[in-house]
């Protein structure tokens, strides 16, 4: 290696969504990163409507706002919903589904969500990942983020206090690496994680195809006793074939042929494609890695856990991953973080990631073409028409109860904090823009804020009445938006301290 190479604090593997967002978190907190990334043009259909399309859930779209990005993402704003040809308008407009069924606006009762206000932003929005990619990529070349395209990241080795990167013949050097690399990461593989899975259940195909019959196939989603089918758009199919992944482990080359001879199967029809022009498969194994860091290499998204795309929950979690370990480990390199504080992004992460691979499992096995499924299928539909469980489902689908322990007894700690507009206009998550820890004072308590100014830059403090304070005097907010402490009554200092003890180091006593 070349003396005069850079020696950056992170060097990320993978610039997609996560690789970008957990960069702009690293270099919003003046850390110097670098991302490989194998692919030589960020440029894909499956990125771009319909196959690319994405929705984010609450937790996303605080991310995202907290951030200053949401505002830059356009197509939420005029795409309501991509399936239009199968979501019904006004109160019964569909706005989710738990494997393929829907549920529907006017049956979630919102009020039950106590720590969302009026002033949040919205609990789920629609975007594709080559827009989202792009609103990441310029702000991680604003930030001064270094990008790397067309190198793939092929071998590294750990020593005492870094990470040596080999991509082809050159090398690059970091203090810490993290592997967000996808489903078939690299870094995972060669970093010595294991990876504790399910095995499938069936072969997916996303397809987009010219189709001599089309009237042949019904629109929107369609189970039947063979599997299921989707056309969001006129030849644009997606395929479930209950095969235990078995075309997907072939690797064998996707043909017209087949294509045809599958959707003919599943769909009981004889409809015929006169063109393939592109197609993929996946299937619904789920693995979760059983650590997310080894030393000095950690993991997030895909390449810490991989399931079933159904739901469109990978995205959303791989992007609290990022929101998560950013500040975290940002705190490590600056030493300001005190003792174990990058090992809570695993034990806050982890359990999060394993209920998205439960709730996977749960529709597919409510999908497959047996009895049984069907049987249980019908109860799920039936049950999906009440109040209660179109709330509830809505809940999960949106990360509406996302949920870290904490360890207090505050029913709000370890939530994400609510978006509180105060008396100006101005919101709490407009304060948070430089990923800042925040002491809130609802009551101007001068000694708060001389608590606040104990943790140096790491710590802002707000104060102000708010329109709807939730009873609340004051509130401790990590630089990822979750309330860390709260209080209802006269704010204790000393209680303020031990909570702030496990984020922040104090520098005057």
């Amino acid at each position: 290696m070349k003396h005069d190479q850079p020696i950056y604090d992170v060097i990320i593997s993978g610039a997609g969504p996560v690789g970008l967002f957990l960069a702009c978190e690293l270099a919003l907190a003046k850390c110097q990163v670098l991302i490989l990334e194998k692919a030589k043009s960020p440029q894909s259909p499956f990125k771009r409507l319909p196959f690319g399309i994405r929705g984010l859930s609450a937790p996303s779209i605080e991310a995202l706002y907290r951030r200053g990005l949401l505002e830059e993402l356009e197509i939420h704003k005029r795409l309501k919903n991509p399936h239009a040809t199968s979501v019904q308008q006004g109160p019964r407009r569909q706005v989710g589904h738990f494997a393929g069924i829907p549920f529907h606006e006017g049956d979630i009762d919102t009020s039950l969500w106590k720590h969302r206000l009026t002033s949040s932003t919205e609990t789920n929005l629609i975007s594709e990942m080559e827009e989202i990619e792009t609103v990441l990529t310029r702000r991680t070349e604003v930030l001064g983020v270094e990008i790397k395209r067309g190198f793939e990241l092929t071998s590294f080795h750990q020593t005492e206090d870094g990470v040596i990167v080999q991509s082809g013949e050159q090398s690059f050097q970091g203090h810490w690496l993290v592997g967000c690399d996808g489903a078939r990461s690299v870094v995972r593989k060669l970093g010595g994680f294991e990876f504790e899975s399910t095995e499938p259940e069936f072969t997916g195909y996303s397809t987009k195809v010219d189709i001599a019959d089309p009237e042949k196939l019904s629109p929107g989603r369609n189970l039947t006793d063979r599997g299921m089918y989707l056309q969001s758009q006129p030849g644009f199919i997606v395929i479930q074939d209950f095969d235990g992944g078995a075309f997907h482990s072939s690797e064998k080359q996707i043909t017209l042929e087949h294509v045809q001879e599958v959707l003919r199967r599943i769909s009981n029809t004889d409809v015929t494609i006169n063109a393939l022009h592109f197609a993929t498969t996946w299937t619904d194994r789920a693995r979760q890695a059983t650590s997310y860091r080894n030393g000095r290499i950690l993991l997030a998204g895909d390449a810490a856990h991989i399931h079933s795309p159904l739901g469109g929950q990978g995205l959303n979690l791989g992007l609290g991953d990022a929101m998560n370990l950013g500040w975290k480990l940002a705190a490590t390199i600056h030493k300001k973080a005190p003792e174990g504080l990058l090992d809570t992004y695993y034990t806050e992460r982890y359990p999060i990631g394993a209920q998205v691979l439960d709730w996977s499992r749960a529709q597919v096995t409510i999908m497959k073409p047996n009895p049984q499924a069907r049987a249980l299928n019908s109860i799920i539909r039936d049950l999906m028409e009440t109040r209660d469980v179109a709330t509830y489902m809505a809940g999960r689908v949106w990360g509406i109860f996302t949920h870290y322990d904490l360890g207090n007894a505050h029913p709000l700690v370890g939530y994400s904090v609510p978006n509180f507009e105060f008396e100006d206009g101005r919101r709490i998550g407009e304060f948070m823009r430089d990923s800042q820890g925040i002491l809130l004072d609802f009551d101007t308590n001068t000694s708060l804020k001389t608590l606040a100014n104990e943790y140096g830059d790491q710590v802002k403090y707000v104060s102000g009445k708010a329109k709807e304070q939730l009873g609340l005097s004051a509130v401790f907010i990590r630089p990822d938006g979750m309330i860390a402490w709260a209080s209802d009554g006269k704010p204790d200092r000393q209680s303020i301290r031990q909570a702030a003890s496990l984020w922040f180091t104090q520098f005057i006593s």
